[in-house]
């Protein structure tokens, strides 16, 4: 069977050249006569792996030196705790911007450890924008700010950062890192789920400032504090092997074959603009977001009729196109045009939305 467009918000979409490397090494990676799924994580083979994968990211991204990187599990809803059991821990405040679901677990979460505030929400019009931000009611001695950088759901992300003076900018990055570039120097952690745009599932990246790590209440458990890993190189305990190797693959493939963020930003800004060019030109398709506030990675948009919604995904499904089923809370469509989704990807399915409105317009 050939392989299909794949459009799905996560787990995603990899790159086609990172799978046959991959596959290439299945049995035996670099000689070693093992698979990196069964070799021990205290071996000298995977320590090179890991620490490899630490300094592509490092190169990539541009991390500076105080800066730490984690290799975590529990996905980016485990931050939800982690972040105010370590960092909740001065005034016992929080700031929160709630732009969709997972910035108001990240909320809720937060509220069973101290003073969380919300400061803005975008959920009087289904957090199909991004809220414009009053200073006077961000809390001056808030121990974190938290922004979700990019909503998966509601395909909308912050054009700007909020100017959080010395309260440290906390961010959930899981579906717009690797993106495009992003200056780590503006915040005091950075988070996300890999399974969007960095490796599969079970694979949570932290950076975060050395100077906020240390400071977690005692009751914290121990797999859920900052410092263990870090003093551990994050492996305090079986890290999720695997997943880290095929991340440092993506980041090799960054790297060497798209040739940085930069030229990554302006592949993802193509593929973007062919989207909702047509979208914004079509008499049956619409965008949800808004217009300011469009996502680069995620595109939610409707027909207007439930019926013909359907109709579409499953049709869409048929021709090659899958994945496509919008969240519940937005109906519709969704179109998540991560890193490794090809220009022709996007290209084809806007030539099926054509095909589609013709019939149905």
């Amino acid at each position: 069977m050939a392989r299909v467009f794949n459009f799905s918000a996560g787990p995603s979409i990899l790159p086609e050249s990172v799978l046959k490397k991959a596959a290439s090494e299945m049995l035996d990676y670099q000689n070693s006569g093992q698979s990196v799924m069964e070799m021990s994580h205290r071996s000298k083979v995977f320590e090179s792996i890991i620490k490899s994968c630490e300094s592509l990211l490092r190169e990539v991204m541009n991390i500076p030196d105080n800066y730490k990187v984690l290799f975590l599990q529990g996905g980016a809803s485990s931050q939800f705790a982690m972040i105010p059991l370590n960092l909740m821990n001065g005034s016992g405040k929080a700031d929160f911007v709630i732009t969709g679901q997972w910035a108001n677990k990240a909320y809720q979460e937060a509220s069973r450890y101290g003073q969380a505030n919300v400061v803005a929400s975008s959920k009087d019009k289904t957090f199909s924008y991004i809220p414009e931000l009053d200073k006077s009611k961000f809390t001056p001695d808030a121990d974190y700010f938290h922004i979700c950088l990019n909503n998966t759901i509601y395909g909308t992300r912050f054009a700007e950062l909020p100017d959080t003076g010395d309260v440290p900018l906390v961010a959930d990055i899981s579906s717009c890192i690797l993106s495009e570039p992003i200056d780590v120097s503006k915040f005091g952690l950075l988070y996300a789920g890999a399974q969007k745009n960095m490796a599969p599932a079970g694979l949570t990246v932290v950076i975060i400032r050395e100077d906020l790590i240390g400071k977690a209440r005692y009751i914290t458990p121990t797999m859920l504090n900052y410092k263990t890993h870090s003093e551990n190189d994050s492996m305090y305990n079986t890290p999720p092997c695997y997943q880290i190797y095929i991340c440092k693959l993506v980041l090799e493939w960054i790297r060497d074959e798209i040739g940085g963020l930069e030229k990554m930003k302006e592949l993802n800004e193509k593929k973007a603009k062919i989207l909702y060019d047509y979208l914004d030109s079509s008499k049956l398709f619409r965008g949800t977001a808004e217009k300011k506030y469009r996502s680069l990675m995620n595109v939610p948009f409707v027909t207007g009729s439930e019926e013909l919604d359907a109709e579409f995904v499953k049709e869409a499904a048929a021709r090659g196109f899958v994945n496509l089923k919008g969240h519940r809370s937005v109906g519709g469509m969704r179109a998540s045009i991560y890193n490794a989704m090809p220009i022709e990807g996007v290209e084809k399915l806007v030539e099926f939305m054509k095909e589609f409105e013709a019939k149905h317009a």
